[in-house]
C-alpha cells in the first residue's frame, strides 16, 4: 500500500491513526482495538469485516 494513502485514511469508529502492518495486511487502530484487512492493496474499512485485537497484540 502508498504511505501516502495510509497517512489520509483513518478509522472509521474512531476517527484516530491507523498503523499499516505488511506482514499481516492489515490498517490497525489501536484505539478501536481493531484490525481491517488489506485486500489486494485495497483496505477494507468496515467495521463488521475487522478483527478484533489482543491484549498480546496491543502490548498489554
Amino acid at each position: 500500500m502508498d504511505n501516502k494513502l495510509i497517512e489520509l485514511l483513518v478509522c472509521p469508529v474512531t476517527k484516530g491513526h491507523l498503523e499499516h502492518d505488511r506482514e499481516k495486511q492489515e490498517l490497525v487502530s489501536r484505539s478501536a482495538r481493531l484490525a481491517y484487512p488489506v485486500r489486494d492493496g485495497i483496505p477494507v474499512m468496515l467495521e463488521n469485516e475487522a478483527r478484533p485485537l489482543t491484549d498480546d497484540e496491543l502490548g498489554l
